[in-house]
């Protein structure tokens, strides 16, 4: 059977049932009514014959076969490192956990909660600092937003100074970034000390990028004395053995947790970490996991301080960041947890321990090297670093030469005393010496307990591991369970075929700065699916280095920003966005120096003309441009949308669509033909990445050809010089790696190589189809607030609660509550417009779970009705009371004006499979009054010792 007849739900009976519903005969008559004629692709993609599954992955081996997996030793912030099989069996791979969606509706995200919340906790111990986040998205950007966050919170001041012991990477990548937001950048090797004044903050390397230990505590006295904040960038496994930030008084700790048992992944996807001082906790960017309490005064967890975030705060947000690597940072503390700090601490030593007997083998037979106090990474210098690592990539090694006298050997995991022999060997050395101690300075060994919370030393066999990964994920309702309708968020089917590769030797253990002539298949890859999507989109090119959404509308808005300045308009910084916007835009835009004027909506939910001419007339040649997303996100397809390209484009302007809305277009319209000038794409939406429970995601950006010049650079081409800005006629680097999260692009390669052009027309237009098919389904018990051509929505639709909480009192946070109790994810929860939910079915649904969608919307319908009609009062329903774990329907005493089996079975369908929340309705405000976001104690979780309302912070 052909990939597409898997991929869509509805089979060809129940696609005429729908049809019918909505009167058309047909999916290409259905496309013709709701899409504007005017934006029309005169051609479908040129794409090859569709593989079927068998063909792809066949197809993929070949690829992984052009891949040479040399033992790496080349560091550079990407260190080799072995995944317990359990976790990657049982989280990485799993559907449980990669098909999640971020955990917004807190009380059916419980498990992948506790694991984030687990993740902090372990940040928090081993850095010495009292509140950490939920992850970022690599260890250069988190770089980068630690200088915002220092430019935030001192007024004072806009020169930053970075280490230049730092990784080249993330010295072009924080440069530039702290650069677009008008910081003045300095780099100095800070074992000189730190001269000059006006400064919010320096950034220091703790442990060098060669390998060498600066002791920080007198820079960050400096720092602190001139007002300034001090951030270290440091490698959490070497804190294992050294002593951390907070506890020589850092206000900022960031760095990558790749090493935690994440694959190298050629670059990514990663989760990096921040953590700070408890002064800076509202300043802190990315999610951060808090404890609340449930209805029954139960700990409970749910993200915190979300006031902080792009999707509330918009251009004022702390981050543009929108998802970050929640996957990859629940693998890492999953390894924290199931290694425990005697087994951390055993592996850090072990490493340590490789690096000395190496280093002490080399000093011994004369060589000469560059530190004599390191952690894992030895440099020698005075060789003739070409040759050494030429002949030890011939005996399957991979090391990093350093200019031309220069070589860094850093050890990993896996490597063995084998491997010492072998690599002492290259350097013309015949005997290895045991190691002689201890390389650490000993002013800095780690005395400070780290993991002492009771997680980290209670799973110590691979039984209570796979236990207690089950147990968090039956926690969650994920789409391996239930349909997930949230509008603008494309939750669909994530392809089992094109999830396998992705853990593949060949694919998942290649360092991203491996020499081009050992990674030829991944450049293969890589390339077609640029080309690919490229295709898809209308555009001369696509770079897929941006690791997230947030990341792509950044570099895209950079690339605008950078053509005009190119020629010579260096007054063009406002960027127009509609009200109706994603929150990242705007964030996003702030990131990039421009200024954002809002543009008001119609009463169709189109952009207002009259307010768009309005608002070009006051800023003339102020403008840079428009970012717009289509199909808009209030579900249809603007007919006016040529028309905005050329009013913007007339004041000379550029287009920035955004592309979240793709997956109904694809196939059908190509932004870059219908006015375009820019787009950023979401893989982890249209194109198949899992959404990983927030993470990972990819965005790649497109551009028309006169935009090439601005796409991002390698932040790890050695011509870059991070003390020069980037000349304006050219891209900036945006994350560590050239490809970004490279490791997942195997599965929208699968995903285009299976499906085919006409595939991609059906998935389009069945997205379409069953938007439709729910709307008319709902519209009299909900009213559908935007339509668009012949009534039609376009792949979402926003039902309209406002009325209805006018007369019962309930609210569409309610009904998302209650939608629990019939095993469903909430649609989108009041964005765009409050009081509403939006919902997107995707194409992957068949009708019989729309139709139970359907079900449990006009169950619940009927219970406000039930209110309306004064039957039971707001605050006695079953929806104000909404949701119900199993402990609730099963205790003694049953307090409530209905019955349990309304709570628990309100439909029949339910007995035969029913999933209870863990929690009841979590009280949000309080979690933020009370702020705790490290793990609660066990006790906290005895019901029979009461509720724990302790709420000292911790």
């Amino acid at each position: 059977m052909e990939f597409i007849s898997r991929h869509l739900g509805p089979d060809a009976k129940e696609q005429a049932t729908m049809l019918a519903q909505v009167g058309y005969d047909s999916v290409e008559a259905l496309v013709d009514a709701a899409l504007p004629a005017a934006i029309r692709a005169a051609g479908g993609p040129q794409l090859p014959e569709p593989l079927s599954e068998d063909e792809a992955q066949a197809k993929l081996r070949e690829y992984a076969s052009h891949n040479t997996v040399l033992k790496s030793f080349y560091g550079q912030g990407f260190s080799d490192t072995l995944t317990p099989a359990v976790i990657r069996r049982g989280l990485l791979e799993d559907a449980g956990w990669y098909t999640a969606y971020t955990p917004y509706q807190p009380e059916i995200s419980q498990g992948r909660l506790e694991a984030l919340l687990n993740f902090q906790t372990l940040i928090e111990e081993i850095t010495g600092l009292s509140i950490a986040n939920a992850s970022l998205l690599d260890e250069a950007t988190a770089v980068a937003e630690a200088v915002g966050l220092m430019s935030r919170a001192v007024k004072k001041g806009r020169r930053v100074v970075l280490d230049a012991r730092m990784h080249p990477q993330v010295l072009a990548v924080a440069a530039e970034r702290a650069r677009a937001i008008e910081l003045e950048v300095e780099i100095v090797d800070l074992r000189e000390g730190l001269v000059g004044e006006d400064i919010v903050g320096v950034v220091l390397a703790y442990t060098g990028t060669e390998g060498d230990i600066l002791d920080p505590r007198a820079i960050i006295e400096e720092a602190h004395t001139r007002g300034a904040l001090a951030t270290v960038d440091a490698d959490p496994l070497s804190l294992l053995l050294l002593e951390g930030p907070g506890s020589f008084g850092a206000d900022i700790a960031v760095g990558s947790t790749q090493r935690f048992g994440v694959p190298m992944f050629f670059g990514g996807p990663h989760a990096a970490y921040m953590a700070v001082t408890d002064k800076l906790k509202r300043q802190l960017p990315g999610r951060l996991v808090g404890v609340s309490v449930d209805a029954d005064g139960q700990p409970a967890y749910r993200l915190a301080l979300q006031t902080r975030e792009q999707h509330i705060r918009r251009e004022r947000a702390t981050s543009n960041i929108c998802t970050a690597q929640a996957l990859l940072a629940n693998v890492a503390s999953m390894y924290a947890v199931y290694h425990g700090p005697v087994g951390l601490r055993a592996i850090a030593t072990r490493i340590h321990d490789l690096a000395d007997s190496f280093a002490t083998s080399l000093v011994k037979a004369g060589k000469e090297i560059v530190s004599a106090q390191f952690f894992d990474t030895v440099t020698v210098t005075g060789v003739d670093a070409a040759a050494i690592k030429s002949a030890l990539q011939e005996q399957g090694y991979l090391v990093r030469a350093i200019g031309a006298d220069k070589v860094s050997v850093s050890f990993g995991e896996s490597a063995t005393a084998a491997d010492v022999e072998t690599l002492a060997a290259a350097f013309g050395v015949d005997e290895v010496a045991p190691a002689q101690g201890s390389r650490l300075p000993e002013a800095l060994k780690r005395v400070t307990p780290a993991l002492t919370h009771p997680i980290f030393s209670s799973i110590h066999s691979e039984t209570q591991m796979l236990r207690y990964l089950r147990e968090l994920a039956d926690k969650d309702l994920a789409l391996d369970r239930t349909m997930i309708p949230l509008g603008s968020c494309t939750m669909k089917l994530n392809p089992t075929a094109a999830m396998e590769p992705i853990s593949w030797p060949e694919f998942a253990g290649i360092h991203p700065y491996a020499p081009a002539e050992t990674t030829k298949g991944w450049h293969q890859l890589i390339h077609e699916l640029e080309d690919w999507l490229a295709e898809i989109t209308g555009y001369a090119k696509v770079s897929l280095q941006p690791n997230a959404g947030s990341q792509g509308e950044l570099a895209g808005l950079l690339a605008i920003r950078r053509y005009h300045v190119a020629n010579g308009d260096h007054g063009r910084d406002v960027i127009l966005i509609p009200s109706s916007a994603h929150g990242t835009n705007a964030a996003s835009a702030t990131l990039a120096n421009l200024r954002v004027v809002v543009v008001k909506t119609a009463d169709d939910g189109a952009i207002d003309l009259a307010d768009l001419d309005a608002k070009i007339e006051q800023h003339g040649e102020h403008i840079a441009g428009i970012m717009i997303t289509y199909p808009s996100t209030h579900g249809v397809f603007d007919p006016e949308v040529r028309d905005v390209c050329d009013k913007v484009h007339a004041a000379g302007g550029q287009v920035y669509i955004d592309g979240a809305n793709l997956n109904a277009l694809a196939g059908w319209a190509k932004p870059g033909e219908f006015g375009g000038d820019v787009s950023h794409l979401n893989l982890h939406k249209t194109f198949t990445i899992p959404h990983g429970g927030g993470g990972p995601g990819v965005g790649p950006v497109a551009v028309a050809e006169h935009l090439v010049p601005f796409l991002p650079t390698n932040a790890n081409d050695p011509a870059i010089d991070p003390t020069v800005p980037t000349e304006v006629g050219h891209g900036v680097p945006l994350i560590s790696t050239e490809f970004g999260s490279a490791g997942v692009l195997p599965i929208s390669w699968s995903y285009l190589a299976m499906i085919g052009a006409k595939g991609l027309e059906q998935a389009s237009a069945h997205a379409i189809l069953g938007a439709n098919y729910l709307a008319s389904r709902l519209h009299d018990a909900f009213p559908i607030l935007y339509t668009g051509n012949a009534g039609l929505v376009a792949h979402e639709c926003i039902l309209d609660l406002r009325d209805l909480t006018s007369a019962s009192g309930v609210t569409a946070a309610d009904v998302a509550k209650r939608l629990v109790d019939f095993g469903f994810h909430a649609p989108t929860l009041a964005f765009p417009v409050a009081g509403t939910l939006m919902v997107e079915p995707t194409e992957s649904e068949n009708q019989g779970e729309l139709d139970r969608f359907i079900e449990a919307m006009l169950t619940i319908r009927a219970e406000i009705q039930e209110i309306i009609d004064g039957t039971i009062a707001y605050e006695d329903s079953v929806i104000h009371n909404a949701p119900f774990t199993a402990a609730t329907v099963a205790a003694d005493e049953w307090e409530f004006k209905f019955s349990r089996a309304q709570a628990a079975y309100p439909v029949s369908s339910l007995r035969r499979t029913k999933y209870f929340p863990p929690v009841r309705r979590i009280d949000e405000a309080y979690g933020d009054r009370n702020l705790v976001c490290a793990c609660p104690p066990p006790e906290a979780f005895d019901v029979s010792a009461g509720a724990d309302t302790n709420t000292d912070e911790k």
